[in-house]
Order: structure tokens, then C-alpha cells, then sequence
């Protein structure tokens, strides 16, 4: 039975009017798919929020106590600022800077605890795959997913793959298991795109397949890139645990990158990834338009919980969009029918012969 971990820290918490993330996504996904009769109480669990002695097995403790200290203050000391980067615009202070990540963590923990004997959770609150063990990137001030990976690892799993669809490379998780030759880290990211990592030559010593794609990246050519490469890895590489971090900015319609995908894509990376291991932990990530990330992690919830998909949601399920905004402002609203329907038209186009290099270039390796 597939597992779903939220907390209402996420309906309350935003990191400033000025920022991207202060959207709802997490308590959208939980009020869809409670609307559409989804979410039962047997499969939904609260997340704790981590102890300051989980984090610390991969953060510094110096940085975590700045994170702590940071809640109490309107404005970040100079070393917060310089040595932490906590106080920037995409890591500002805000009153639980500390407790969110510290949560988002906690919901690792807990999916490393629940898959242990076998089963799927998603934790769409976890995904901040930037974050460094002494310092905030990439509006991640912890990264959830290598400390779900340690998890599995004292736990005594030991071949885990992380499969990271985001439109943002993973550096950080890339710093963390870098040559480690039983973790497998499998990236697609836009091209020249922040962070700048992750290049098609970059193998991470060894063990990381990073596939750059071009703007108006399409479900024909996700579909390309997971059958041609993310699918054949994954079976040679026999994987115990598989991690998706299954980031909903590289839907058409984020504002933070130009990529071209429908939420199809994302269910489909899901259902294929889901038998390839006995343990499969699936997070959110970037995301940045309140409409379409909510109803992407909403539509692989239908995915991992065997849930059908309606043609036309249900009218509570419509007044849980109707009600979202972009929370300040100038950006337009959604289109129709995304108040209406959970999944996208597809988005099916050709596949360039940049992505059928690029994937042949890393097959090669």
C-alpha cells in the first residue's frame, strides 16, 4: 500500500511575499487528493521534524545551529550571510527556516523507516536536492534526499538509485555520493540553466549520468530519455531502493524554467520506476506554479496509490484550484481547463537529434 507524508507546516509557511516559494504545493497535493477520495487516513502520515542529530549526519553542526538561530531574527548576521549564505534572496530568513526543511527531512526519515521490508511513499514536502552540509543553495537550506539515502544506508540498503527529473541539476546530491559505486544518480535538467552543473561530460566520478536537454523539452523526448537510457541503467544496475525526485518545474507552465513537459511525463517515469525495486521513495522538488504543481504530484499520487484519473474533476476537487493564487504579483492566471482536470493534454513532439546524441554519448559510458 503506497504511503503519503505531509504536515500543515507547509500551509502556513512561506519564505517571503518577493520569493517563488511562496505558493502552496504540498497542502494543495493533500487537499486534491482528499477531495477526490485519494487520501484515506491508512494512507497518509504526518511527517516528524527532524532532530537537530539526524541532520547532523550529513550537515555541520555549526551551520545547523545558525539555522536554528536564524527562526528569531528579521535579518541575518554577517556570518550567517557570508559562511551560511542564510539572509540571500533565494535563502532568506522567515520565522521556520529551521522547522520547514527540518520536516521535509523528518518525511525522509520516516519513507527510509516505511520502505524498509518493501512499499512506495511519496513525500512531496522532501526534493531539496541542493542543499550543501555547510551552507543553504538553491532555495534548500538541508538536502532531504541524501539524508533519505543515509537513512537507507543504516538501514542496511545498500544499491540505491536516485533518478532526479527537476529542471534544476542535482549538485548537491552529486557532492554527497559522488564516485560512491553502489549509489547510481540519474539527471535530466535544462540546459544552461542554474546551478551550471551537470554537464554531459561530468560523470560524478563514475557513477552519475547527466543529461542536459535543450528548452521545449517534450514528453516525446522524456519518454525517449526513459526508455533509451534511464530504464536500461536502472536494470543493469539492480538497484535495492530507487529515489525519484520528481520536480514539477519542467512542466510547460513553471515560470523558473523552459522546459515543455506535460504532467503525463511525470506519471510515466513514476509507473515505469515503481517495479524496478522493492523500495521506492518518490519527493517533490522545484515548482513554482501553484496550479500545475499541484496537480502533477496530485497525478502521480493517482500513479503510485492506483487511483483513476477522471476526465473532470469532481467540484471540491475544482474549488481547491479555484482558491490558489500566485500570492502577489503580476503573473496570469491558469489556462480553463487546468481548473477542471488533474492531467495535461499531452505534450508529444519530435524527438531532437541533440537529446538521441546525448543519450547515445551516455550509453557509451
Amino acid at each position: 500500500m503506497a504511503i503519503l507524508i505531509g504536515a500543515e507546516i507547509y500551509r502556513h509557511s512561506t519564505y517571503g511575499r518577493q520569493h517563488p516559494l511562496r505558493v502552496p504545493r504540498v497542502s494543495t497535493v493533500i487537499d486534491l487528493a482528499r477531495a477526490l477520495g485519494w487520501l484515506p487516513p491508512d494512507r497518509y502520515r504526518t511527517s516528524p521534524r527532524a532532530k537537530v542529530s539526524a541532520l547532523a549526519a550529513w550537515h555541520d553542526p555549526d551551520y545547523l545551529s545558525a539555522l536554528q538561530a536564524g527562526e528569531g531574527m528579521n535579518a541575518p548576521t554577517p556570518e550567517m550571510l557570508s559562511r551560511f549564505h542564510l539572509g540571500t534572496l533565494s535563502n532568506p530568513v522567515f520565522p521556520e527556516m529551521f522547522r520547514r526543511p527540518a520536516t521535509g527531512a523528518g518525511g525522509m526519515l520516516l519513507a527510509a523507516e516505511l520502505v524498509e521490508q518493501g512499499g512506495v511513499v511519496q513525500v512531496p514536502g522532501a526534493g531539496t536536492h541542493h542543499g550543501l552540509p555547510d551552507r543553504a543553495n538553491g532555495f534548500c537550506y538541508l538536502n532531504d534526499c541524501v539524508l533519505g539515502m543515509l537513512a537507507l544506508r543504516r538501514l542496511g540498503i545498500r544499491r540505491i538509485a536516485y533518478v532526479d527529473i527537476d529542471a534544476h541539476h542535482c549538485d548537491g546530491v552529486q557532492h554527497a555520493f559522488t564516485g560512491d559505486p553502489d549509489a547510481l544518480l540519474i539527471s535530466t535538467h535544462e540546459e544552461g540553466r542554474w546551478p551550471f552543473t551537470g554537464t554531459l561530460d561530468d560523470d560524478g566520478g563514475g557513477n552519475c549520468l547527466n543529461l542536459p536537454v535543450p528548452r521545449g523539452f517534450n514528453d516525446t523526448e522524456m519518454r525517449a530519455v526513459l526508455e533509451d537510457l534511464i530504464l536500461p541503467a536502472l536494470q543493469a544496475f539492480r538497484p535495492e531502493a530507487i529515489i525519484l525526485q520528481c520536480g514539477a518545474d519542467a512542466v510547460e507552465e513553471d515560470p523558473l524554467a523552459r522546459l515543455s513537459l506535460s504532467n503525463n511525463a511525470h506519471m510515466e517515469v513514476a509507473a515505469a520506476l515503481r517495479p524496478l525495486a522493492p523500495r521506492f521513495i518518490v519527493t517533490g522538488g522545484g515548482g513554482y506554479n501553484p496550479w500545475t504543481v499541484g496537480r502533477c504530484w496530485t497525478a502521480v499520487w493517482s500513479v503510485l496509490s492506483g487511483q483513476e484519473v477522471p476526465d473532470h474533476l469532481p467540484e471540491a476537487a475544482q474549488t481547491v484550484l479555484r482558491d490558489l493564487s500566485w500570492r502577489g504579483g503580476a503573473r496570469p492566471g491558469p489556462a480553463p481547463h487546468i481548473l477542471t482536470t488533474l492531467r495535461d493534454p499531452a505534450r508529444e513532439g519530435p524527438v531532437r537529434s541533440e537529446i538521441r546524441t546525448r543519450i547515445a554519448a551516455l550509453r557509451g559510458r
